[in-house]
């Protein structure tokens, strides 16, 4: 495992974004782990964070785009941060946008806030989680209502590597269905490996126990 993503795992655990016991996703899913990119919340923090998406984005689709879009609300942060991170670390001068969840009539009108798409137009997808696949439903038809744009991918915090709405993983079916890429920075089976048993800062954080619930969760839930 790259040492990047080792360090993306720690971090996760350090903003307390990672944690593990009884959770239910938005698809409905009762879950023993869960990802909130809410509590990425101070300066340096999301400085980080959008030093591991910009890895991760070069990474898988190099630098040929022009704007990064994140869906309301969650997304709109991480468009900024990995915006200014593709800046400061890759000479990448792109543009952020995101939409609205409300029609703005006045102002600044329209659904979208930052920049404007137009056609010909690169457009990678950001995002915290994906679950079950049902942001993109929402996201997709939003971007193609803006002209003849490309959207290059989706990348990922985490891939929770579990079934979409058949028995491929949501980032399979999304990929499938809308003819992307997609990508993560890390896998749960990563996570995984990098945590069970092994002490962080004086304390397991997936001991045996959780590491059942997990393994349980996965004969339930886990993709091909």
């Amino acid at each position: 495992m790259e040492q990047y993503k080792k360090d993306f795992i720690e971090f996760m655990v350090d903003c307390k974004v990672l944690k593990f016991g009884d959770f239910v996703t938005k698809s409905g899913r009762k879950t023993p782990f869960f990802i909130n990119t809410g509590f990425y919340r101070t300066g340096k923090q999301l400085r980080k964070l959008g030093e591991f998406y910009s890895k991760a984005i070069v990474e898988t689709f190099g630098k040929d785009f022009n704007i990064l879009f994140g869906p309301a609300y969650k997304g709109i942060p991480l468009s900024v941060t990995t915006a200014i991170s593709l800046s400061e670390h890759y000479d990448i001068d792109i543009n952020y946008c995101a939409n609205r969840k409300e029609i703005k009539d006045h102002g600044d009108t329209g659904i979208l806030l930052g920049s404007p798409m137009n056609d010909g137009d690169k457009v990678i997808i950001i995002e915290d989680v994906t679950t079950a696949g049902t942001s993109i439903q929402e996201t997709m038809p939003i971007i193609k209502k803006q002209g003849n744009v490309e959207v290059l991918g989706l990348v990922v915090s985490v891939d929770r590597m579990e079934k979409g709405k058949g028995e491929k993983s949501a980032l399979k079916e999304i990929q499938e269905n809308h003819n992307i890429k997609t990508t993560a920075i890390v896998t749960m089976d990563e996570v995984v490996e990098h945590l069970y048993n092994k002490p962080y800062k004086g304390e397991v954080i997936i001991n045996d126990e959780i590491k059942k619930a997990i393994d349980d969760y996965y004969k339930l839930y886990r993709s091909i």
